[in-house]
């Protein structure tokens, strides 16, 4: 027996000893009409259902965002949904248990199949409902026993009633031949197909893309289609993100685990209110990451130790404060980055960042309302690269103008000359001086987060993002036209004060 066989059996029996000692017979003296009471809620209530029937993984009240899920897929057939639910907020169990069987007892066929990242594990996967029918007492009572003998394989099993019908399969094995009779596959789940192999490599990732398009769904050809993905999302590119920009008209059920500012549990009855706190005081770049989605990425060249947090000095303490747009004209796959940087001393600091895949608009807002927060004796000089000064942006700068009733004054801007990508590189001695510097202030915002990820997904061969690193190339490049080193300075101040007594 091979290794991942026996460890397959092991969570398979292991599966079946917590399901009997879990879903003992609740009332064994129920009359017939109490048992009918029981099921007909049963098939309203998705969070009745579970706690009823699955004891063993009800260890806390099911949340909104699973009952949300279960009566979606129960409403509609033809179902595309993204499931990207935080870690350890039971994605797996729902979509891989509880819902199909849930579409069961309301009377449906069920053909399901789910898909791992390979055969193993989508036959760990598919074990788990597997053993729910074979061993749970309160599912037997209430639906009958299941079992059909020579067709409960690891893998691949039917079910007594012909209504449910559960296959394995591994991420890029061939769908083809997946029939029982006039049966197709009507329910699949692409269940946690992402691996360090495959975030590192994008190829991989839209082959498998190509796969799960061109073969996977085109096995389902009935009136019922669904499809969930279930992956919580912290890389910069993966098969999930990837499969939403594809498909704009599938759902996106996205729950992160907890509130950043406030620490408070999406599922309060399964995590305390410190639960997430102390996840933070590990880590909180991870903990961001595996729970909220945050993206996490790990630098080759812009190193996590490169980057320098610090108390930002007053804003009348810059010598010279600019703020470059890098424009995106639909937002549809690039971003409108706009990046405001300080020069304080012989450094650049960072001071806020609007990083988002959105209309110009939306970016040009952002800089009146960020300029309105700021003291009357602060200025921030507004760029653009002269390449993006075209009709389109001219228009939405009236347009935006039209609403504060008063201009921006953003200023033209050279195109550079150099290759973007050495341009990108200059940066990196700035980084390792630790002339660079990142308000602490804005540690948390989403958009100075992103800006950071897209900044260390600069390498050699990079295929990432780099909206945000255009605009901190061009702002710090600028700033550093007003460095004033020593010698300098001393010059400076002579030479003031050289005025001053000529006027008296």
């Amino acid at each position: 027996m091979r290794v991942i066989d026996k460890k397959a059996q092991e969570h398979y029996l292991k599966r079946l000893s917590q399901i009997k000692n879990g879903a003992e017979i609740a009332n064994p003296f129920e009359t017939p009409d109490e048992r009918k009471a029981i099921i007909e809620r049963a098939k309203k209530d998705p969070a009745f259902f579970c706690e009823y029937f699955y004891p063993h993984y009800a260890s806390a009240k099911a949340s909104w965002f699973h009952v949300r899920l279960a009566k979606a897929v129960l409403k509609n057939k033809k179902i595309r949904r993204l499931v990207r639910w935080g870690r350890g907020l039971a994605k797996s169990v729902w979509c891989n248990v509880i819902i199909p069987q849930y579409l069961w007892i309301n009377g449906e066929s069920v053909y399901m199949v789910i898909v791992g990242n390979n055969l193993d594990k989508a036959e760990i996967l598919l074990s788990d409902v597997q053993a729910e029918f074979e061993s749970n007492p309160r599912l037997i009572r209430y639906f009958g026993d299941q079992v059909l003998q020579g067709s409960w394989a690891e893998g691949d099993f039917r079910t007594k009633d012909g209504r449910f019908i559960g296959k394995a399969l591994g991420m890029g094995q061939s769908p083809r031949g997946l029939r029982i009779a006039a049966q197709r596959p009507n329910y699949i789940v692409c269940d946690d197909l992402e691996d360090q192999d495959t975030v590192k490599n994008p190829k991989r990732q839209d082959k498998v893309i190509e796969w799960i398009e061109g073969d996977l769904l085109k096995t389902m050809d009935g009136d019922t289609r669904r499809y969930l993905h279930p992956n919580n999302d912290p890389w910069p590119r993966s098969i999930q993100n990837q499969l939403q920009k594809r498909h704009p008209n599938w759902e996106l059920d996205e729950v992160c685990a907890y509130n950043e500012e406030t620490f408070e549990p999406a599922w309060p009855d399964k995590y305390d209110a410190n639960y997430y706190r102390e996840q933070e005081d590990d880590g909180a770049i991870t903990a961001r990451a595996e729970y909220n989605h945050k993206k996490l990425v790990k630098g080759k060249v812009f190193t996590d130790d490169l980057f320098q947090w610090g108390k930002r000095p007053r804003f009348n303490q810059f010598r010279y404060i600019v703020g470059f747009w890098d424009v995106a004209y639909s937002g549809a796959n690039d971003y409108n980055a706009v990046k405001v940087w300080g020069l304080h001393g012989l450094n650049f600091w960072n001071l806020k960042a609007f990083v988002r895949q959105c209309k110009m608009a939306e970016a040009i807002r952002f800089m009146y309302h960020y300029q309105a927060t700021l003291p009357p004796s602060v200025i921030i000089h507004w760029r653009v690269e002269e390449q993006f000064w075209n009709d389109p942006l001219k228009q939405a700068l009236k347009d935006v103008e039209r609403e504060f009733k008063k201009p921006l004054n953003i200023v033209i801007s050279p195109k550079p000359r150099l290759k973007k990508f050495d341009r990108l590189m200059s940066q990196h001695p700035y980084y390792q001086n630790s002339r660079i510097y990142f308000d602490e202030a804005e540690f948390a915002n989403n958009d100075m987060q992103e800006g950071i990820n897209q900044q260390k997904g600069i390498e050699p061969g990079y295929n990432t993002p780099d909206d945000s690193p255009d605009a901190d190339q061009q702002a710090v490049e600028y700033l550093s036209k007003f460095v004033v080193y020593e010698g300098e300075k001393r010059n400076e101040v002579t030479s003031v004060r050289k005025k001053r007594n000529n006027r008296m």
